[in-house]
């Protein structure tokens, strides 16, 4: 095989490993109910409220 043949299929293996990490994200984030993502974005909020007043 000639040179650019194989950076060819390394670039498409990377895209399809690219999709395919973030088809795994996307339904990981998907599986959360609203309650849970609720309850999750109240503990960020109150941990990015005890550092003080705002300056």
């Amino acid at each position: 095989m000639r040179w650019w043949k194989v950076v060819g299929l390394a670039g498409l293996a990377g895209v399809a490993a690219t999709g395919i990490v973030l088809a795994r994200a996307e339904r990981q984030r998907r599986a959360y109910t609203p309650d849970e993502i609720r309850t999750r974005l109240h503990a960020r909020v109150s941990e990015t409220n005890t550092g003080g007043p705002d300056k």
